[in-house]
């Protein structure tokens, strides 16, 4: 989130364009190219596939996004977990809950897999535009793969010095960008002026009423111009709604004109493959390198603030307790939500570079893409209607459940492809939704486990101590959930290997429902000795524990937080165990000062 500053509503519209839709942006590349491999380039296949286009830009993003889920979001955050938070506290049955939470798993870990197949697709797909230069026809793919590898490696390497001074370009990069499809557009259309009867709804239906079967799997093709769509929701918290809404109606009319100026070159150039490099190089040939250059550049921003965006997004799945603890780096002193995680950040590289080799050629790695983003899109429309629902809002719920069955209309063609590639977009969702689950159900096993002492017990057992034995001068910091029942490492820590101070603070930290937001005070004494101090945070907000306890005067001698020894002989329990052993432990994540760190292991049989 950004810090409040004055700014004019344009300001925010360009850094919008920049930060928000540079994939969308950047789908006119690839869309219609892909497309034409699946239908004839016919005049009348030509124009029912525009029709279908202008309609699934009008439904699924505009209707659904820009109006509908925008509208939603707590304190001008969206994106699926805020679905999740907005919809819980609305249902009373546990298993509507429980679904519901399955649901955004399910969402957060498609997300994840799409963010692997975006940046392959974008940056090959601009690469292969070198082939239409002069002297590079015969340019190998493998150079080309070589390339956008290149291109790949130094976008990801970049990530760990942040993007805040850079990011000030992204905006007057991505409006020189539109402004290029929206110019290429018009010229094209003057020169076959009737596609403009493309934007007729009627084109649509007679395409897929005359094609039949293979009409409807035409449908995974006009998807992909809807890719990046869920980014005017799941961003509004960077920039605020009215100028990602303000941003995405200038958007709109360079992509309907660029795509209606597209169809038009391939009526009149059915020969064309890559046909939106081919209209360019038709138009002025002069101004081909160029705009090649900005396609590239626009691919990397696209992929910047998708990779941006997945970093956000693994930190409020830790924050809200649904992902392990991993190593988070804070790149930015203005911008909240520019975080890095080195370990998300190599993995991506890892997996888009393994995808790049796969599929080697932009239009068959086509086939791996939509499956996510229409999986998101079902399951994030079937939210939105529920709380709509919930709330007493049935014509936004009525539209919303219709923008969900076109998005599963969507997806049920998409299904076609999962033999043909299809299922590495299932692959690469099952990754991370495996380690949600197994962490979750971990986590709740081992606390269940554990054997926790009950606090009345405790204070019998601790005021008799406190009385009695020899006490350590100064502050020593618990971190517990709660109060109501003590964990086994402070009771082992205290009775066991008779340790206690003067003063004991027991620390929690909870996570509110609000996306911004970090208070920490006292609570009451729970005995002579013990003070309570709770830290508050929103889901989304990145926090220095260090700081907050130096400004509520606490100086402490010693740091204590529990360490778990996982013994089982049951390999899901296995794997959990793995990934907490794997992960940062708590002291690590919160950066806790290493010289007064005492990690307390307990042995535990699950």
């Amino acid at each position: 989130m950004l810090e409040k500053e004055k700014e004019s509503p344009f300001d925010g519209v360009i850094k919008s364009l920049g930060l928000v839709f540079g994939d969308i942006g950047t789908s006119p590349i690839y869309t219609l190219t892909v497309i034409f491999l699946l239908t004839k380039p016919t005049q009348e296949n030509v124009m029912g596939v525009l029709s279908l286009i202008v309609w699934t830009l009008v439904v699924l993003v505009t209707v659904k996004y820009a109006w509908l889920a925008t509208s939603l979001g707590k304190k001008g955050e969206g994106g699926i977990i805020v679905l999740r938070e907005l919809l819980v506290p609305l249902l009373k049955s546990g298993r509507q809950m429980a679904f519901v939470t399955l649901l955004s798993f399910v969402g957060i870990s498609l997300f994840i897999g799409d963010g692997v197949i975006t940046p392959a697709i974008s940056i090959m797909s601009a690469v292969e535009g070198l082939l239409l230069i002069p002297g590079l026809e015969g340019t190998r793919q493998t150079s080309l793969i070589l390339i956008a590898a290149v291109i790949a490696i130094l976008l990801f390497a970049f990530q760990r010095k942040g993007t805040e001074k850079i990011a000030g370009v992204f905006g007057p990069l991505m409006l020189l960008w539109f402004l290029s499809l929206t110019i290429s557009g018009i010229v094209s259309i003057f020169q076959y002026p009737s596609v403009i009867k493309a934007i007729y709804p009627i084109y649509a239906f007679k395409f897929l009423m005359e094609n039949g079967i293979s009409g409807f799997f035409v449908l995974s093709g006009v998807i992909l111009c809807a890719t990046g769509g869920e980014a005017l929701y799941a961003d509004m918290g960077h920039l605020g709604r009215k100028p990602i809404v303000k941003a995405w109606y200038f958007v709109f009319i360079a992509l309907l004109l660029n795509y209606l100026g597209q169809g038009a070159h391939i009526i009149q150039h059915p020969e064309a493959k890559n046909i939106l490099f081919a209209m360019i190089f038709h138009q002025a040939q002069s101004l081909y390198v160029p705009f090649l250059i900005l396609s590239i550049i626009a691919t990397i921003i696209a992929s910047q603030a998708l990779i941006s965006g997945m970093f956000s997004l693994i930190y409020q799945g830790i924050t809200t307790h649904i992902m392990p603890l991993l190593k988070v780096d804070y790149t930015s002193a203005k911008l909240k939500s520019q975080v890095y995680i080195g370990f998300v950040n190599w993995f991506l590289l890892a997996a888009v570079l393994f995808i790049m080799y796969e599929f080697k050629e932009s239009h068959r790695l086509s086939a791996a893409y939509g499956l996510a983003v229409t999986g998101t899109m079902t399951l994030t429309g079937i939210m939105m209607a529920w709380i709509f629902w919930l709330k007493g809002k049935i014509p936004s719920a009525i539209i919303s459940a219709f923008v969900t069955v076109v998005a599963i209309i969507f997806l049920a063609s998409n299904t076609y492809k999962i033999p043909h590639g299809g299922y590495w977009s299932i692959i690469l969702a099952l990754i991370p939704l495996g380690v949600i689950m197994i962490y979750t159900f971990g986590q709740k096993r081992l606390y269940k486990t554990i054997e926790l002492m009950d606090i009345n017990n405790f204070l019998e057992q601790y005021n008799q101590a406190y009385n009695t034995m020899n006490k350590i001068k100064g502050t020593a910091i618990f971190f517990t959930r709660g109060t109501k029942n003590i964990p086994p490492y402070i009771t082992n820590t205290m009775f066991t290997n008779n340790i206690i101070y003067e003063d004991n603070v027991f620390v929690s930290i909870t996570t509110m429902d609000d996306p911004f937001e970090a208070i920490g005070f006292f609570k009451e004494d729970l005995a002579k000795g013990i003070s309570v101090f709770e830290i508050q945070l929103g889901y989304m907000q990145l926090i220095d524990v260090e700081e907050i306890l130096r400004q509520a005067e606490i100086n402490p001698k010693a740091i204590f937080y529990g360490l778990d020894d996982i013994v089982t002989g049951n390999v899901i329990w296995k794997i959990f165990a793995m990934i907490k052993d794997l992960t940062p432990s708590f002291g690590q994540f919160y950066k806790l000062p290493s010289n007064k760190l005492h990690g307390v292991i307990t042995r535990v049989e699950i």
